[in-house]
């Protein structure tokens, strides 16, 4: 008696995603033997489906020691090997950033009961008696990752201390479409793949330079994206609200991190 193997009614399962994913399943009839069943299997099934390739195949007995067997083919992507040396992944995040700030971009308005008018704090933030509260607030920061994959030849203990170095430094010059002093090194994150290559997760975050920033009735010419940005605040007469309010005196930039040689990162 010849196999025979038959497409089943309940055949062509599938998934789409990130993960496509395809399974067919037939009955064969005419042996008793398994490895001769597997092979018929191999042999009526496509090897690709539907953009994908097939993957796994296998047999059940159906019934007790019978000529039946169903077969389930399953397939997947074409390729789900481990990415090789030179190959990389990239993600990214928008979500921003908190910053306290204590000074107003602008100021919108004052308001007071009838017949009163209300202190003019020139955009100063949560005015008290003896101080400025401010607030925290979203600011732009882009974080991103990638990974890399590695050769383990390049990867000495001067190339994992230079890491070490850099890590919380700002970028000197361009970096990856960034003006000087927009970058973070945030660190990275590294594991050896066996005796091989090693895979390597670098961590960045970017935040904006900005221009002609109004503090006030002060301009800050210029701010680099990491350098940091406080305003000092004085006591002055506001005669028609016939108030003491918190004006900025002056606005200071400084430069908390240090700037880093980014050229050895990939």
């Amino acid at each position: 008696m010849p196999i025979t193997v038959t497409e089943k009614f309940d055949s062509r399962t599938s998934a789409a995603g990130e993960s496509p994913s395809a399974e067919l399943k037939y009955l064969i009839a005419g042996t008793g033997d398994d490895v001769a069943a597997k092979q018929a299997l191999a042999d009526a099934a496509p090897v690709g489906y539907d953009g994908l390739v097939r993957k796994t195949w296998d047999v059940a007995p159906v019934g007790d020691g019978s000529e039946f067997w169903e077969g389930t083919v399953r397939y997947g992507r074409y390729d789900n090997s481990p990415p090789e040396v030179g190959e990389s992944s990239y993600s990214f995040d928008t979500g921003g950033g908190t910053q306290h700030i204590t000074q107003a971009l602008d100021h919108i308005a004052d308001y007071a009961p009838a017949g009163e008018t209300a202190p003019d704090h020139s955009g100063a933030i949560g005015v008290t008696h003896d101080s400025v509260e401010g607030v925290n607030i979203t600011v732009p920061v882009y974080r991103f990752s990638e990974t890399h994959i590695i050769a383990d030849d390049d990867v000495t203990l001067q190339y994992k201390a230079n890491l070490f170095i850099l890590t919380g430094r700002v970028n000197q010059a361009a970096f990856k479409g960034f003006a000087a002093g927009e970058v973070l090194f945030l660190g990275a994150s590294g594991s050896k793949r066996g005796d091989d290559d090693w895979e390597i997760t670098f961590n960045y975050a970017a935040s904006p330079n900005v221009t002609n920033l109004p503090v006030g009735s002060i301009t800050v010419a210029s701010k680099k994206g990491w350098e940091y940005l406080w305003v000092e605040y004085e006591d002055a007469a506001d005669d028609d609200a016939k108030s003491v309010v918190k004006r900025p005196k002056a606005a200071h930039v400084e430069k908390v991190y240090r700037d880093g040689d980014f050229s050895s990162l990939p």
